[in-house]
């Protein structure tokens, strides 16, 4: 059973995220902020990593002064964790899935930055709860994502963000593989230069929310750290 590497800022947060690698049949390690003293050793006992959703990403990672329209909420200790173990973990070449932080903390990590805020795709308070966004997404047919998914094109996602990536903010190492046509935002990212990286915007731990082929996203994450245990004997 591959051991997937999940970050995440409290244990009620990676929950739906571990709960949905258990589901596709992996170990489910987590790793908060606080690990940070031992978060390269944990990664090396694992044969995949998991990036989870989270508070926004320090502006100064990406040379930039924070922008007071924005109202960011960082969370410096959780981009002290990441930043390091993904890097890390790219360099090994492990399989790695970074969903909406995490698909941001992925573009900042190969050279990008982000769009400090954008309108309309983060969460909603209703009724006293957060409700997500939905709106379409374009999935580029030949891309990774497709073939993961098994079918490309538009497609209703969920959404919970407010930073965002655009052709300008991409890092020149990752492809885009998905879009919003509403505003041209990149909603999902790969490398091809790599084993598995991909990166998406929305939060398919969210099931109940996305149609079930989306499942296929931890499913191919579990598969690939499986293959790359066996190459690493």
């Amino acid at each position: 059973m591959p051991r997937i590497l999940v970050t995440a800022s409290t244990a009620e947060e990676a929950r739906p995220y571990i709960e949905a690698v258990l589901r596709q049949g992996g170990e489910a390690r987590l790793l908060l902020p606080e690990d940070r003293p031992v978060a390269l050793t944990e990664l090396s006992e694992a044969q995949g990593l998991l990036l989870s959703g989270g508070p926004d990403v320090g502006s100064s990672l990406y040379s930039q002064l924070p922008d007071p329209q924005a109202n960011l909420e960082v969370e410096q200790e959780r981009d002290e964790l990441e930043f390091p173990v993904l890097r890390q973990a790219l360099e090994w070449d492990l399989p790695v899935l970074a969903i909406c932080r995490g698909m941001q903390v992925l573009n900042v990590a190969l050279g990008g930055s982000l769009i400090q805020h954008v309108p309309g795709h983060k969460a909603e308070l209703r009724d006293s709860q957060w409700v997500s966004v939905r709106h379409h997404v374009w999935i580029a047919p030949g891309s990774r994502l497709t073939a993961v998914l098994g079918a490309g094109g538009y497609v209703r996602v969920n959404s919970r963000h407010h930073q965002a990536v655009r052709e300008a903010q991409k890092a020149p190492r990752l492809m885009a593989s998905a879009y919003s046509p509403e505003d041209f935002l990149v909603e999902a990212l790969e490398s091809p230069s790599h084993r598995f990286v991909i990166g998406v915007q929305w939060h398919p731990e969210r099931e109940k929310e996305l149609p079930p082929h989306f499942q296929r996203l931890f499913l191919a994450l579990v598969q690939e750290a499986k293959s790359f245990a066996k190459s690493s004997f």
